[in-house]
């Protein structure tokens, strides 16, 4: 029971976060968003960092997560445009060049994971500013993004507990079942529902295909994150929320959601401004 209330507190303090960061002011979001970015990058290298002959600094891979970030919002905001992307290129030649001297018996396996992070990790959650810049300033838009992930996740609990039988990926998840997919599926659908009356510039039938999207990629992203911490053989990638892991662990679904809705959307918008 103290367990139980430990997760429902953290679990509610952290979504009224989220919230609050996207819907307060593009000021609240960057901060915030940039701290969970850079932390699951550092949590990602501390996952990695268990296998022989992967010594990757964790902070090296934060700072250059905080800075792909910080980049990607002051350009996508406007603020700054050319070249913003040059400070953040120069970070990642320097750190390449760094492994020349630090004279580690397998430098190519660290260059591999350190830009593996930026790429899984830290570019996603980058992304995330070219939604929420996709048209002027739409928190509402990046909020969906959020919330239909929330509502697939617990669609998919309560069906998959209820009913699953049938297992979507047993070798990476058991817990996972082809019913509660389907249940996470159709939950995702209402959140489309609703957010298309929230954003009515927006089609149902496009509401639609976007939410199933991010269950689809969304699922894929929770996978990838559970064959790193089976390949590893750790339960969860971090505790700084009590009774729900890392953050690595409560975005997994948006790492691959959020680039897949990037494309679908900029697509979407370059119709409508047609």
């Amino acid at each position: 029971m103290n367990n139980f209330v430990k997760r429902t507190i953290s679990g509610f303090l952290f979504v009224l976060l989220i919230v609050g960061s996207i819907l307060l002011s593009r000021f609240t979001f960057a901060p915030f968003f940039a701290m969970i970015c850079g932390w699951a990058v550092y949590e990602f290298h501390k996952l990695t960092n268990k296998q022989p002959d992967i010594t990757i600094n964790p902070w090296i891979g934060l700072t250059g997560g905080v800075l792909l970030f910080i980049c990607s919002f002051l350009y996508a905001s406007g603020f700054w445009r050319y070249p913003v992307y040059s400070i953040y290129g120069l970070y990642i030649v320097l750190v390449l060049i760094s492994e020349l001297y630090r004279q580690k018996d397998n430098p190519i396996n660290n260059w591999a994971y350190f830009i593996l992070g930026q790429i899984f990790i830290a570019l996603p959650f980058s992304l995330l500013n070219y939604i929420l810049f996709i048209d002027n300033w739409k928190p509402l838009l990046l909020l969906s993004v959020f919330v239909t992930i929330w509502v697939n996740d617990t669609g998919a609990y309560l069906i998959g507990v209820t009913f699953g039988k049938h297992r979507l990926f047993e070798r990476i998840s058991p817990k996972k079942s082809w019913e509660g997919f389907i249940g996470g599926a159709i939950a995702a659908l209402l959140s489309g529902y609703v957010f298309s009356i929230l954003i009515p510039e927006i089609s149902l039938i496009k509401w639609f295909i976007f939410s199933e999207v991010i269950v689809v990629f969304g699922t894929f992203g929770d996978l990838m994150e559970s064959l790193i911490k089976r390949t590893m053989d750790v339960k969860d990638s971090g505790n700084v929320i009590p009774g729900h892991g890392g953050l690595l662990d409560r975005f997994d679904s948006m790492l691959l959601a959020a680039p897949v809705v990037f494309i679908y959307l900029s697509f979407l918008f370059d119709q409508v401004k047609k």
